[in-house]
Protein backbone atom coordinates (compact mmCIF):
# COMPACT_ATOMS: atom_id res chain seq x y z
CA UNK A 1 0.00 0.00 0.00
CA UNK A 2 1.25 3.24 -1.09
CA UNK A 3 2.59 5.86 2.02
CA UNK A 4 1.55 9.26 -0.43
CA UNK A 5 -0.32 10.20 -2.83
CA UNK A 6 0.81 9.59 -6.56
CA UNK A 7 0.23 12.67 -7.46
CA UNK A 8 3.12 13.88 -4.87
CA UNK A 9 5.47 11.24 -6.16
CA UNK A 10 5.03 11.61 -9.72
CA UNK A 11 7.00 14.37 -10.35
CA UNK A 12 10.09 13.22 -7.86
CA UNK A 13 9.76 9.60 -9.53
CA UNK A 14 9.66 11.77 -13.19
CA UNK A 15 12.88 13.38 -12.13
CA UNK A 16 14.99 10.10 -12.10
CA UNK A 17 12.86 8.87 -15.32
CA UNK A 18 13.81 11.95 -17.65
CA UNK A 19 17.33 11.03 -16.13
CA UNK A 20 17.32 7.59 -18.02
CA UNK A 21 16.14 5.53 -14.94
CA UNK A 22 13.47 2.93 -15.23
CA UNK A 23 11.28 2.63 -12.44
CA UNK A 24 10.37 -0.83 -11.35
CA UNK A 25 7.31 -0.95 -9.86
CA UNK A 26 6.83 -4.99 -9.36
CA UNK A 27 9.09 -7.60 -7.39
CA UNK A 28 8.99 -9.20 -10.57
CA UNK A 29 10.87 -6.31 -12.33
CA UNK A 30 12.90 -5.90 -9.66
CA UNK A 31 14.52 -10.04 -9.63
CA UNK A 32 14.53 -10.05 -13.59
CA UNK A 33 16.86 -7.02 -13.55
CA UNK A 34 19.26 -7.97 -10.92
CA UNK A 35 19.28 -11.59 -11.13
CA UNK A 36 20.71 -10.89 -14.72
CA UNK A 37 24.29 -12.10 -14.41
CA UNK A 38 25.99 -9.35 -17.10
CA UNK A 39 26.54 -6.21 -16.62
CA UNK A 40 26.15 -3.64 -14.56
CA UNK A 41 23.19 -1.99 -12.76
CA UNK A 42 22.42 0.92 -10.43
CA UNK A 43 19.55 1.02 -8.58
CA UNK A 44 18.58 4.60 -6.79
CA UNK A 45 15.82 4.04 -4.22
CA UNK A 46 14.13 7.22 -4.17
CA UNK A 47 11.99 8.95 -1.32
CA UNK A 48 10.42 11.97 -0.86
CA UNK A 49 12.86 13.34 1.57
CA UNK A 50 15.18 16.16 1.67
CA UNK A 51 18.45 14.32 0.81
CA UNK A 52 16.80 12.95 -1.79
CA UNK A 53 15.51 16.31 -3.27
CA UNK A 54 19.17 18.04 -2.12
CA UNK A 55 21.25 15.27 -2.47
CA UNK A 56 20.57 11.74 -3.93
CA UNK A 57 19.04 12.23 -7.03
CA UNK A 58 21.35 15.74 -8.19
CA UNK A 59 24.08 13.31 -7.57
CA UNK A 60 22.84 10.64 -9.24
CA UNK A 61 22.51 12.75 -12.45
CA UNK A 62 25.36 14.40 -12.08
CA UNK A 63 27.52 11.61 -11.86
CA UNK A 64 25.82 9.52 -14.88
CA UNK A 65 25.45 12.49 -17.47
CA UNK A 66 29.33 13.53 -16.92
CA UNK A 67 31.16 9.80 -16.35
CA UNK A 68 32.62 7.96 -19.34
CA UNK A 69 32.12 4.61 -17.49
CA UNK A 70 28.43 4.52 -16.54
CA UNK A 71 26.66 1.80 -15.26
CA UNK A 72 24.69 -0.43 -18.61
CA UNK A 73 21.31 -0.44 -16.59
CA UNK A 74 20.12 2.75 -14.57
CA UNK A 75 16.75 1.67 -12.66
CA UNK A 76 14.65 2.54 -9.42
CA UNK A 77 12.02 2.23 -7.01
CA UNK A 78 9.93 4.66 -4.62
CA UNK A 79 10.50 4.07 -1.01
CA UNK A 80 6.95 4.56 0.57
CA UNK A 81 5.02 3.52 -3.04
CA UNK A 82 5.71 -0.21 -4.14
CA UNK A 83 6.53 -1.43 -1.22
CA UNK A 84 6.80 -5.02 -2.35
CA UNK A 85 9.29 -3.52 -5.41
CA UNK A 86 11.34 -1.94 -2.72
CA UNK A 87 11.38 -5.01 -0.16
CA UNK A 88 12.53 -6.92 -3.28
CA UNK A 89 15.32 -4.82 -4.35
CA UNK A 90 16.31 -4.33 -0.67
CA UNK A 91 17.11 -8.27 -0.11
CA UNK A 92 19.45 -7.98 -3.49
CA UNK A 93 20.81 -5.36 -1.02
CA UNK A 94 21.64 -7.71 1.82
CA UNK A 95 23.52 -7.65 4.12
CA UNK A 96 22.79 -3.80 3.89
CA UNK A 97 19.94 -2.61 6.47
CA UNK A 98 17.10 -1.10 4.61
CA UNK A 99 17.76 2.78 4.00
CA UNK A 100 15.85 5.65 1.56
CA UNK A 101 17.70 6.86 0.00
CA UNK A 102 20.51 4.57 -1.17
CA UNK A 103 22.04 3.85 -4.14
CA UNK A 104 23.65 0.37 -4.97
CA UNK A 105 26.05 -1.00 -8.05
CA UNK A 106 25.36 -4.79 -9.09
CA UNK A 107 27.84 -6.26 -11.36
CA UNK A 108 27.57 -9.45 -13.23
CA UNK A 109 24.37 -9.86 -10.70
CA UNK A 110 26.82 -9.26 -7.31
CA UNK A 111 26.27 -6.04 -5.41
CA UNK A 112 29.92 -4.70 -5.59
CA UNK A 113 29.32 -1.02 -3.76
CA UNK A 114 26.70 1.20 -1.79
CA UNK A 115 26.22 4.40 -0.88
CA UNK A 116 23.46 4.34 2.27
CA UNK A 117 21.52 7.40 3.54
CA UNK A 118 23.79 8.09 6.13
CA UNK A 119 26.23 8.83 3.44
CA UNK A 120 24.29 11.02 1.46
CA UNK A 121 22.93 13.34 4.20
CA UNK A 122 26.16 13.45 5.84
CA UNK A 123 28.08 13.95 2.71
CA UNK A 124 27.80 17.72 0.31
CA UNK A 125 27.20 16.86 -2.96
CA UNK A 126 30.11 16.32 -4.96
CA UNK A 127 31.72 13.85 -2.54
CA UNK A 128 28.52 11.48 -2.90
CA UNK A 129 28.87 12.28 -6.96
CA UNK A 130 32.67 11.68 -6.61
CA UNK A 131 31.94 8.64 -4.86
CA UNK A 132 29.62 6.94 -7.63
CA UNK A 133 31.92 8.02 -10.58
CA UNK A 134 34.37 6.32 -8.51
CA UNK A 135 32.57 3.04 -8.31
CA UNK A 136 31.85 3.55 -12.01
CA UNK A 137 35.32 3.28 -13.29
CA UNK A 138 36.37 0.63 -10.67
CA UNK A 139 33.24 -1.96 -12.07
CA UNK A 140 31.45 -0.63 -15.35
Amino acid sequence: MATYPEYMVAPIRQDLVEAGFEQLMTPEEVDTVLNDQSGTVLVAVNSVCGCAAAKARPALKMAVSSSDKKPLKLVTVFAGMETEAVAKAREHMLPYPPSSPCIALFKDGELVHMIERYHIEGNDLMRIVNNLQGAFEEYC
